[in-house]
C-alpha cells in the first residue's frame, strides 16, 4: 500500500473519530486544556525574563481552582448539551459568556496586587486574562473543528458528478450546499449561487461565488458547464419560479427544487428530497402565516371528527389536526379503502411520534343516514367537527342531481342536527367558490349547505361556520392529474376554453387556512379564503407539457372542445349584496351579512327538496333547488361564461377580478372541475 493511500486512510479515520466525539469527550478535553492553559499564560506573561519557580505554588492552586470553575460554568451554560456538528453563532456566544463568567468567578482570589514577598501565593494580574483567552480558543477550536469536518466530504466526488448551480443564496441554499458536500456519493458538486437580492450578489458565500441575479442563468450555465440547477427558494411566487424554469429550459439544463415551506416544516430539508419542478411550484405563493398557537389551543386535548376523512382534503385535515395533539381523532368516511389507508398513515405517524397522545378512531358511515350519524356523534361526543364529506365533481352532479341533494344538502343537515343534539362546540363546513352565483347543481347544493350552517349557528348560538375556497391542486380527480395522464398517453390535452380560469391552492395551505378560519369564525359566519390570482387553465396545461420535457404544438397538442352545462369561465368568491370584512388574518375575509340571505322557511324548502329527490325527477329537483337558492341560474351558464365578475378595489386580490376582453372562440372538452 503506497504512502498516499495510507495518508488518505489516516485522514478518513481521524475525521470519523472527531465526528464521533460526544459531549463527555469534550468535557475530558476541556479539563486537559484548562490544566495546561494557565502555565502557557504565565509563560506568555513572563516573556522568558523570569523563572517559573517562584510561582509554582500559586500556579498549582490556580490551575486546580480554574479547572473546576470553568467546567462548572460550561455545564451551567449548557455547553455540554450542544450538538457541535451543527453549531452556529448562537453556540459561540454561549461559549464566550461561559468563559467570561468563569474569569469573573476566578478573579477575586487571584487579582490581589502581587509583590515580591507574595510571589509564592499570587500570580501576575494579567495572567488571568491571558488564561481566559487561551481557554476560550482551546474550547472553541476543538468544537468548531468538528463543524468544519462535518461540512467537508470524507470521500472525493464520484467521476460522474454533476456540476450544480444553486438559485437562492439564503439559508435553504446554504443547507443544500452543506448536504452536497457532506454526501459526495450523490454526485452533485456545487459551483456557485445566483440570487436576485443585490446585497448578496458578487460575494463569496461558503467559499462559493454569488454570480449575480437569476436572469444570468443561461450565460452561467454555458460559462461554467452547469449540468443541473437547484431552485432553493421557498418563498418565491409562482410567476418567478416559472421564469426561472423557462430560463433553465432555454439553457438546456434540468431544474430541480426543494419542497415548499409547508413540507419543510412537516419534515426536514435534505438533498435526497430534491425533486423535479412540479406544477404546484409554479403556482406557489409566499408562505401563508398561520397562528399555530391559537389553532393548537383550539384542538389540543379535544375530540375532533373529520367527515370525508379518507378524501384529499379530509386526510390533510387529519394530518394537520394530529400535529396539534387532539385527545381523539375520528376519521369518518363512506369509502372503506380510503378510511383504511388514512388510518394506517396516521397510525404510522403516531408510532414515529409517541409524544402525541392521540387516540385514532376509524368510522365507516354514510352521512345520508340520519340515525347512523346521530348514533356515531352522540356516542363519540366530538368537540369539533370538520365537515369535508361531499360530492364535488360538477359534470357528474349535473347528471346525478339526486346524489348532490342527498349527500351535500341532506347529509350536511344530518350532521348539523347530530352536532346540535350532542352539543358539539364547533362545526366547520368546507364549501366552495362554486356556491357563489351557482350555475351548477353541485355549486347550488354547497350554497344550500352554507345556509343550513348559518341556521344551525343561530339555533345553537355556537361558532358554526362555512369556509369557501376554490380548486385544490392534487386532490383526487382534479385537473392536474387529468392533464398528466393525457400527456403520458401522448395527448392531446383537452381544455374547455382558452379563457377558462380558476383559483388554485395546494392542499396543505388550503387546510391551514381552514384551521385558522375555524379559530376566527363566529357563529353563522361564512369565511372566504384568499386564493391569490386566478390561473388560466390553458397556461396550466402549457406549463405541465413543458415540465414533462415536451413542447406544445410539436409533441403535445392542446384541443379546445367546449364548456359543459354548469361550468363558468370565471369562478367568483363574492355574492352581490354581501358585506365582506377583513379579519386578523390577511388571507381570510368574513361575510358579515351572510345570515341575511337565509330564507325564513328554509326547513320547509329543504323538506320539499327531499321529497323531490325521492321521486328522482330532474325537473322537479332543479325547480326545488331554484326555490331554495334563488341565485341558482342553470339556464344562464353560457351567459355567465361571457360575463366576467366586477372588479373590487377594496378587497384583496383573490376577492376581485379585473374585467377581461372576451375572445369568443369555439369552446372545448372541459377540464375536470373540483
Amino acid at each position: 500500500m503506497n504512502r498516499d493511500n495510507l495518508s488518505k486512510r489516516f485522514r478518513r479515520l481521524l475525521a470519523r473519530r472527531l465526528l464521533g466525539l460526544r459531549n463527555r469527550h469534550f468535557m475530558a478535553m476541556d479539563a486537559l486544556f484548562f490544566a495546561i492553559t494557565p502555565t502557557v499564560a504565565l509563560l506568555f506573561r513572563l516573556e522568558g525574563r523570569e523563572s517559573l519557580d517562584p510561582y509554582v505554588q500559586a500556579l498549582i492552586q490556580y490551575t486546580a481552582f480554574a479547572v473546576v470553575i470553568r467546567i462548572f460554568c460550561f455545564y451551567i451554560f449548557g455547553i455540554y448539551s450542544f450538538y457541535w456538528r451543527s453549531a452556529t453563532a448562537r453556540e459561540l456566544v454561549q461559549l464566550v459568556l461561559a468563559t467570561a463568567v468563569s474569569v469573573i468567578l476566578i478573579a477575586p482570589a487571584y487579582l490581589i496586587p502581587s509583590s515580591e514577598e507574595e510571589k509564592g501565593f499570587f500570580l501576575p494580574r494579567s495572567t488571568l486574562l491571558i488564561d481566559g483567552m487561551l481557554a476560550f480558543l482551546a474550547a472553541s477550536m476543538t468544537r468548531y473543528s468538528v463543524r468544519v469536518l462535518g461540512e467537508a466530504p470524507l470521500e472525493h466526488p464520484c467521476a460522474e458528478s454533476k456540476r450544480v448551480l444553486i438559485v437562492g443564496a439564503g439559508v435553504i441554499g446554504q443547507m443544500i450546499v452543506r448536504e452536497m458536500r457532506a454526501r459526495p456519493h450523490l454526485g452533485m458538486v456545487p459551483v456557485g449561487f445566483v440570487d436576485d437580492d443585490p446585497a448578496k450578489q458578487h460575494l463569496i458565500l461558503m467559499n462559493l461565488p454569488v454570480y449575480g441575479d437569476c436572469d444570468r442563468l443561461p450565460y452561467l450555465v454555458d460559462r461554467h458547464d452547469i449540468d443541473e440547477v437547484v431552485i432553493a427558494i421557498t418563498q418565491a411566487p409562482g410567476k418567478r419560479i416559472r421564469e426561472i424554469v423557462q430560463l433553465c429550459d432555454s439553457a438546456g439544463v434540468r431544474a430541480k427544487t426543494i419542497p415548499s415551506m409547508t413540507e419543510i416544516i412537516d419534515g426536514r430539508v435534505s438533498i435526497s428530497r430534491l425533486r423535479t419542478v412540479q406544477i404546484e411550484d409554479l403556482l406557489r405563493r409566499a408562505p401563508i402565516a398561520t397562528d399555530l398557537s391559537e389553532v393548537g389551543s383550539m384542538i389540543r386535548g379535544k375530540c375532533v371528527m373529520v367527515t370525508g376523512g379518507g378524501g384529499s382534503i379530509g386526510r390533510e385535515l387529519c394530518r394537520q389536526v394530529l400535529q396539534c395533539a387532539p385527545g381523539d381523532l375520528i376519521i369518518l368516511g363512506h369509502g372503506e379503502n380510503s378510511v383504511f389507508e388514512a388510518r394506517n398513515e396516521l397510525n404510522n405517524h403516531l408510532q414515529r411520534h409517541p409524544e402525541i397522545p392521540t387516540r385514532l378512531h376509524a368510522v365507516i358511515a354514510d352521512i345520508r343516514f340520519e340515525q347512523r350519524i346521530h348514533s356515531v356523534v352522540s356516542s363519540m361526543k366530538p368537540d369539533i367537527i370538520f365537515h369535508a364529506a361531499a360530492h364535488k365533481h360538477v359534470p357528474l352532479m349535473e347528471e346525478n342531481p339526486v346524489e348532490a341533494v342527498t349527500n351535500n344538502i341532506l347529509g350536511t343537515r344530518n350532521m348539523l342536527r347530530a352536532a346540535i343534539a350532542a352539543d358539539v362546540e364547533r362545526f366547520v363546513l368546507i364549501s366552495t367558490d362554486k356556491a357563489v352565483k351557482p350555475t351548477s347543481v353541485m355549486g347550488a347544493s354547497k350554497r344550500a349547505a352554507e345556509l343550513l350552517v348559518i341556521q344551525a349557528a343561530r339555533q345553537s348560538g355556537k361558532p358554526y361556520v362555512a369556509v369557501r375556497f376554490g380548486n385544490v391542486l392534487g386532490s383526487r380527480g382534479s385537473v392536474v392529474p387529468v392533464f398528466k395522464k393525457q400527456i403520458e398517453m401522448g395527448g392531446p390535452v383537452t381544455v374547455s376554453h382558452p379563457d377558462m380560469t380558476r383559483y388554485f391552492m395546494t392542499i396543505p395551505e388550503a387546510v391551514q387556512l381552514v384551521l385558522q378560519a375555524a379559530v376566527l369564525g363566529k357563529g353563522g359566519s361564512v369565511l372566504m379564503l384568499d386564493m391569490g390570482e386566478p390561473v388560466k387553465i390553458q397556461q396550466l396545461a402549457e406549463d405541465l407539457i413543458r415540465l414533462s420535457g415536451l413542447e406544445v404544438g410539436r409533441d403535445i397538442d392542446i384541443v379546445y372542445t367546449g364548456t359543459r352545462p354548469g361550468e363558468k369561465l370565471y369562478e367568483e368568491l363574492l355574492i352581490p349584496g354581501e358585506v365582506y370584512e377583513k379579519t386578523d388574518h390577511q388571507y381570510i375575509l368574513v361575510v358579515r351579512s351572510a345570515s341575511d340571505s337565509v330564507p325564513h322557511n328554509l326547513d320547509a324548502l329543504i323538506r320539499q327538496l327531499e321529497k323531490c329527490s325521492e321521486s328522482g325527477k330532474r325537473e322537479e329537483i332543479i325547480g326545488a333547488i331554484t326555490r331554495l337558492v334563488p341565485e341558482f341560474q342553470p339556464d344562464e351558464a353560457r351567459q355567465m361564461a361571457v360575463s366576467p365578475p366586477a372588479y373590487r378595489e377594496d378587497l384583496p386580490h383573490a376577492a376581485r377580478e379585473k374585467p377581461r376582453t372576451e375572445q369568443r372562440q369555439p369552446a372545448s372538452v372541459p377540464f375536470l372541475e373540483l
